[in-house]
């Protein structure tokens, strides 16, 4: 299973949690060398841009990228994509491209890269099975229910607790993490992980899951949010195959002004490409 992270909801993660990232990711698995610098978003102009958009990408210090893809399922296509979008990331940008694989612990095995001959691709793994997620729950609950400070590392273990080995499905899990997370006493970091929870549970859960954890926890707003990114996806597809803002407010229930923003947003990113 493979359910993509929408450009919304990276943009989520970007406002909450860009702060948890720059100081945590990288040490969290073992990946040494630059600092982040700051989140980008990047959509490559290609046609089969649906299969190449990365999960998150990070510009590195030293004026390198880092990205990251989370993956459910192992597959040798699979790596294949993300040397493809390496390639088409490289090819547009120029810069260095240090990508980091991390598999959810459905995947208890997997091979590190690709080698063909000329072409030798060679991605971090990081294997979400090799976390005792058992281990580190119990952990969080202890701090959380004495009222501990949680460090950046343990929200962002809390985010990620799901991804883990546990013997708690993950449809439960993911209910568990967001009513753990509303216990946070400090506001930030609190909603930092909130958000961020949210916008993982797009990688194991498919919508109509997302959609009933958040009914339950009784989030309306968070759930807007998340019917509303559908029809946004869609918009910005029909406006870059061409299509007039008239005939996507026609078909797609968005206000015209929002169209506007979508279209003026797709100018600038497509300004930004062709200026590398």
């Amino acid at each position: 299973m493979e359910i993509k992270v929408s450009k919304h909801f990276k943009d989520i993660i970007q406002k909450h949690a860009s702060s948890l990232f720059k100081d945590t990711m990288l040490e969290r698995f073992g990946i040494k060398g630059a600092k982040i610098k700051e989140f980008i978003n990047v959509e490559l102009p290609v046609l089969e841009v649906t299969k190449t958009i990365a999960d998150f990408v990070f510009l590195l210090d030293d004026d390198s990228y880092v990205r990251f893809e989370f993956q459910t399922t192992y597959s040798r296509e699979n790596l294949i994509r993300f040397s493809i979008c390496d390639l088409r990331l490289f090819e547009r940008d120029g810069r260095k491209i240090t990508t980091v694989v991390i598999y959810s612990s459905d995947v208890e095995t997997a091979v590190s890269g690709l080698d063909i001959g000329s072409l030798v691709y060679s991605p971090n793994i990081v294997m979400m099975y090799d976390y005792d997620g058992n281990s580190i729950v119990a952990e969080l609950d202890a701090k959380l229910q004495t009222q501990q400070e949680l460090t950046d590392t343990d929200i962002l273990n809390l985010m990620l607790l799901p991804l883990m080995r546990n013997n708690t499905p993950k449809k439960e899990l993911a209910k568990k993490t967001i009513v753990m997370a509303q216990t946070i006493p400090d506001e930030k970091k609190r909603d930092a992980c909130i958000a961020s929870a949210i916008a993982f549970m797009g990688k194991y859960l498919n919508e109509d899951e997302i959609k009933n954890i958040l009914e339950v926890l009784k989030m309306p707003d968070i759930l807007a949010m998340l019917i509303n990114q559908r029809e946004i996806e869609i918009a910005r597809k029909m406006l870059q195959r061409g299509d007039s803002i008239e005939e996507v407010a026609n078909l797609i229930e968005l206000d015209v002004e929002t169209i506007k923003e979508l279209q003026e947003q797709l100018r600038q990113e497509s300004l930004t490409g062709s200026a590398v």
